[in-house]
């Protein structure tokens, strides 16, 4: 049998599985966005490409030089703002509402997966419309672009920050509590788009698999995770995705 029968053969089998599941947890990362024009957060090329992210990305960046900081979330906001969901982001979507129990754990902040339609959902690294106080720590979605000033301020008085999960910051406590609750109790988790290197939600397919489940990777390239997934499966988000959630 030639291997791309082979491959094709686990394809539909993993599909199988996951539309027959009644709990399922989806973990994304950039892979899914980067077919939407999302840049890949340490992607080359760009405005810019002369700092790294985290010089820019900490508390520290932000406490030092707050309109340097913003100058750079204001332009990824507006790099982000006219694209539009592609197949896999409507295909996760559509999983969702056909599946009893689910959840989309995604360590993507460009607010993409929403715009598709998916509800259940935790975003482990926040959100880049959301503007958090650092002085009365209101937060609010905001999704003006551009921004009005750079750096905005809060009606308090106080600068505003990108409610994102900085370098040196914990996730937020609820949604990873969520997510692993959701690992242990699913049945199959598909795993797409994500370098599965970043903990603590690099650790959700472990727990999951070591609690019974059936584990689907989907990625162009091998991963950490590639040699421990029941199946892991190589392509973009957007050409393989789609045929999982619907039969061919």
């Amino acid at each position: 049998m030639h291997v791309s029968s082979i491959v094709a053969e686990r394809a539909a089998a993993a599909g199988e599985r996951l539309r027959a599941a009644r709990r399922v947890l989806v973990l994304t990362g950039a892979g899914v966005s980067a077919e939407s024009g999302v840049p890949t957060f340490r992607g080359p090329g760009g405005l810019w490409r002369q700092y790294r992210p985290e010089d820019l990305a900490t508390e520290e960046a932000f406490a030092r030089d707050p309109s340097l900081v913003w100058e750079w979330y204001a332009w990824r906001r507006e790099t982000i703002a006219p694209l539009r969901p592609n197949d896999a982001h409507r295909a996760i979507a559509v999983l969702e509402g056909r599946t009893p129990e689910f959840l989309l754990a995604t360590q993507n902040v460009d607010g993409l997966h929403a715009t598709a339609g998916s509800s259940r959902m935790v975003e482990l690294h926040g959100t880049i419309w959301s503007l958090r106080c650092t002085g009365c720590r209101r937060e609010a979605e905001d999704r003006r672009v551009p921004l009005p000033e750079l750096p905005p301020r809060c009606e308090c008085g106080a600068l505003l920050r990108p409610g994102v999960v900085w370098f040196g910051e914990a996730l937020p406590q609820e949604a990873l509590e969520r997510a692993f609750e959701a690992a242990r109790a699913a049945e199959v988790v598909l795993v797409v788009g994500t370098s599965s290197l970043v903990y603590p939600a690099a650790a959700l397919p472990q727990v999951a698999r070591a609690a019974g489940a059936f584990v689907i990777e989907v990625n162009p390239e091998a991963t950490p995770l590639s040699e421990t997934a029941d199946v892991s499966l190589r392509g973009t988000a957007a050409s393989v995705v789609p045929g999982l959630v619907e039969a061919r």
